[in-house]
């Protein structure tokens, strides 16, 4: 199965590797600006507090219960998490503008290894504001696109097939979970709800939630259509390799348009970190072109037996992730080992059909209260929802799962940041009343939030209509 006999997917290497590695640039960019006030030695949720619980635990039972990271053996501190995040952002553009392809194959693995190594570092102490499937979904992508090879050989067919397994599971896996999930995607009514309700609207989000009830069941037909079915159609160059016939690659070229374009559309409409342009990336393992006839004397011998190695790994890996997809107790997002390999996908099970958004106030004299702003979540009901993708806001994104589940502890040391005028929390807003000034009491007021109406926005320019609900903390002073 190593070597390309009729199919060359040169084209889907280059993309695959340099697409993975913008989008780890992407992801240490966010940790760099992110992760010192959110899980930094100050953060809401501390790293240095669970590595000490975690190495009390481990000394108890003898046992890791952490993922890999390298602060387990080196001490955490911020200014080494800034150095990671230099040093992963540098090797990563590195390989955007191709210098470590230059070389021998295992050149470019150990480049990608270490941003593997290097962001699940970050990902497996960051813990809840760490928690999305993306994250994963880029450590799983770094881990297989060190096996890519280097441009002195054609890529190893079995790697390009792990990578056609990763989008398959990543958009079947998402399928099925939505099939399970809420009637809403059986009835077809899902997307009349989902552009207002979603986590955080984009630029066009309110203009797609204002498209009439045909058109949203239409969108929903189409992510039906293109998850289960479609998906399937991205293993169909690998026909190419015994079949003489423009046909299969002809096949696997639409497959990975229709996951593209569909995947565009919701880039326009919202904002979901880099989950979008990674599923278009990963879509190119499906691009084939017809090749020359090759033989595995093109592939270094030692880089043959690696690759083979690591597909029968992946095989022995991908049983749970398998099973998972057809289990009726599908997992979302859940990984079957330590290494975050294999993992299973899958998101929005269900849609809520409201809005719910919880408003910071603060006050200097205790009567009048001014609110803080948001870089990406709602929150003044004139401004347009900035378009934030591929960049990934945590704190945003975690203000919104709130009124889901209930006040998390990070959510009250916030507050209390807050009313401190912490300056490394401050610049995660993007407006603060009190311009780094400390208030004199912070408090919580719950919201309703919906999409205006053209006509309503005609006469208010409001993109948001809001009514208040209550005042879910009240106000809390220094301590």
């Amino acid at each position: 199965m190593n070597g390309v006999a009729a199919v060359d997917f040169e084209l889907a290497r280059q993309v695959l590797q340099r697409g993975i590695a913008v989008l780890f640039l992407l992801g240490f960019l966010s940790t760099l600006n992110q992760f010192r006030p959110l899980a930094g030695e100050r953060g809401l949720l501390p790293a240095p507090d669970l590595l000490d619980r975690a190495a009390a635990v481990e000394r108890e039972r003898g046992g890791p219960v952490l993922r890999p990271t390298l602060f387990r053996h080196v001490r955490y501190t911020d200014r080494r998490l800034s150095l990671l995040c230099w040093a992963g952002m540098t090797v990563a553009l590195l390989l955007v503008v191709g210098v470590p392809q230059l070389g021998p194959p295992w050149v470019p693995m150990l480049c990608f290894l270490a941003l593997w190594s290097g962001y699940m570092s970050v990902t497996s102490i960051g813990r809840t504001f760490y928690g999305f499937g993306w994250e994963m979904l880029l450590c799983e992508a770094g881990f297989l696109a060190a096996f890519l090879g280097s441009n002195s050989q054609p890529p190893t067919t079995v790697t390009i097939v792990l990578m056609m397994w990763l989008v398959f599971r990543l958009e079947f896996g998402a399928g099925m979970i939505k099939i399970r999930g809420g009637r809403e995607w059986r009835d077809l009514t899902a997307l009349m709800y989902h552009h207002e309700t979603q986590p955080m609207p984009g630029p066009l989000s309110r203009t797609a939630h204002l498209m009439p009830s045909w058109f949203h069941r239409g969108e929903v037909i189409g992510n039906h259509v293109t998850q289960l079915g479609v998906t399937w159609l991205l293993f169909i160059p690998l026909l190419g390799l015994v079949v003489d016939s423009p046909w299969p690659l002809l096949v696997g070229a639409g497959a990975a348009a229709v996951t593209t374009v569909t995947q565009l559309w919701l880039v326009v409409t919202g904002n979901f970190a880099w989950l979008n342009w990674a599923t278009v990336v990963l879509a190119f393992s499906a691009v084939g072109v017809p090749g020359s006839e090759r033989s595995d004397t093109g592939i270094p011998t030692y880089w043959i037996v690696v690759t083979s190695a690591v597909f029968v790994l992946y095989v022995v890996l991908s049983w749970p992730a398998a099973r998972n997809l057809f289990s009726e107790h599908q997992v979302m997002n859940g990984s079957f080992n330590r290494w975050q390999l294999a993992n299973a996908y899958g998101a929005f099970g269900t849609v809520t059909s409201t809005r719910t958004e919880y408003v910071i106030e603060g006050s200097d004299d205790g009567t009048s209260w001014q609110e803080y702003g948001f870089r990406g979540k709602p929150g003044d009901v004139r401004r347009r929802p900035p378009q934030i993708a591929p960049y990934h806001l945590r704190l945003d994104w975690m203000m919104w799962f709130l009124p889901l589940g209930g006040v998390d502890r990070w959510f009250v040391v916030l507050l209390h940041r807050l009313l401190e005028a912490d300056a490394p929390t401050l610049r995660l807003l993007a407006h603060d009343p009190f311009h780094g000034a400390r208030p004199t009491a912070v408090r919580v007021v719950s919201y309703r939030y919906r999409f205006s109406t053209r006509d309503e926005f005609a006469a208010t320019g409001d993109r948001w209509v809001r009514d208040r609900r209550s005042v879910l903390i009240p106000p809390m002073g220094h301590r």
